[in-house]
């Protein structure tokens, strides 16, 4: 296939991935099936942990298309790693006017691009699509917690920008290590930028929700360190979209734990007693608020009833890390 003109070129897909083959591989195998002119494409796979398996992928990929496209291209994120970063990689690269931003875990639509492409008018610089999560009825929690981006205001796993606005914002907070952090915080900018942005609910992305570990929530709270930066940056907006107010419970169960080994130390056992039952009974009273509506199996019962007792230490931890770390009053 001969090399695509830039002058054809409507739209720069942008992949970040990150070691997950069979992901990766599904991804692609979705995009090459795009409803969209191949010539008026390109699919830019951004390689946050460079290695030789992900660069062999995109060569096999790019040898099967090679006589119909569209122009797929292996760029490798050698630092800092993280989503943001690597989609700051990507659209740097990008030849096309418009980006349009995926995840190497998310599977479009045929009519994505199509559909995204068609909801650009004048005046209008950034578009999101529709994400759908498929979920059972009984959820994990995690499962729950995924579905939040079928109703998110702006998720880079299905989002379209033109790319001065990209260059005007100087893309995606590389501090956020995390897809929540850096979704919000660009979202939060082109809102204060008085930047629009359109709705292309045709551009469908189906995100698959991955088995999670046991424990994962454990793992996950640690991202709360990055809330703080958040808030530093956007305090009226983090309050108006993410967390009206602290999690004064998560606070008032690690004091009644502290207030009861405080008091066992020195011998007031009454005091220690009486500290010890109000953690306990806080502590059911989150277990149960998270077990509401969710999956009721064995094993994710027993994950909710051991991780409730552990996640308000870690996640008070992490916020108080975090308010260290970026210098603001964060609770």
């Amino acid at each position: 296939m001969p090399a695509t003109d830039d002058a054809t070129l409507a739209v720069s897909v942008v992949v970040p991935a990150c070691g997950r083959m069979d992901l990766l591989d599904r991804n692609l195998d979705a995009l090459m099936r795009q409803q969209l002119d191949p010539q008026r494409f390109e699919i830019i796979v951004v390689d946050d942990e460079p290695n030789h398996n992900t660069l062999h992928l995109v060569a096999g990929w790019r040898t099967r298309t090679l006589e119909r496209g569209p122009r797929l291209c292996y760029v490798a994120n050698s630092g800092p790693s993280g989503p943001a970063s690597a989609r700051n990689r990507g659209w740097r690269a990008a030849r096309a006017p418009i980006v349009a931003f995926t995840s190497d875990d998310a599977v479009p639509e045929p009519t994505w691009l199509s559909e995204g492409l068609a909801a650009f008018h004048d005046g209008l610089d950034v578009v999101c699509g529709r994400i759908r999560t498929p979920v059972p009825a009984r959820p994990t929690e995690q499962q729950r917690s995924a579905r939040v981006l079928e109703e998110a205001d702006f998720a880079s796993a299905n989002c379209f920008f033109r790319k001065p606005v990209l260059e005007r914002l100087e893309g995606f907070d590389e501090r956020f290590n995390v897809p929540r952090g850096s979704d919000a915080d660009m979202h939060f900018r082109l809102l204060e930028h008085g930047i629009a942005i359109g709705r292309a609910p045709r551009a469908l992305v189906v995100h698959p929700v991955r088995p999670a570990p046991w424990g994962a929530s454990l793992l996950q709270i640690r991202h709360a360190v990055f809330d703080a930066l958040l808030y530093k940056k956007h305090p009226a907006l983090y309050r108006q979209k993410i967390e009206p107010r602290p999690r004064w419970d998560h606070y008032l169960i690690v004091a009644m734990l502290l207030l009861g080994l405080a008091s066992l130390l020195v011998g007031l056992t009454i005091f220690a007693t009486l500290a010890f039952a109000a953690w306990l009974l806080l502590t059911i009273r989150l277990c149960a608020h998270r077990l509401r509506g969710v999956a009721h199996t064995p094993a994710h019962v027993a994950d909710l009833v051991l991780t409730s007792a552990l996640l308000p230490p870690l996640a008070v931890f992490w916020r108080l890390m975090g308010a260290l770390r970026y210098r603001v009053r964060f609770a």
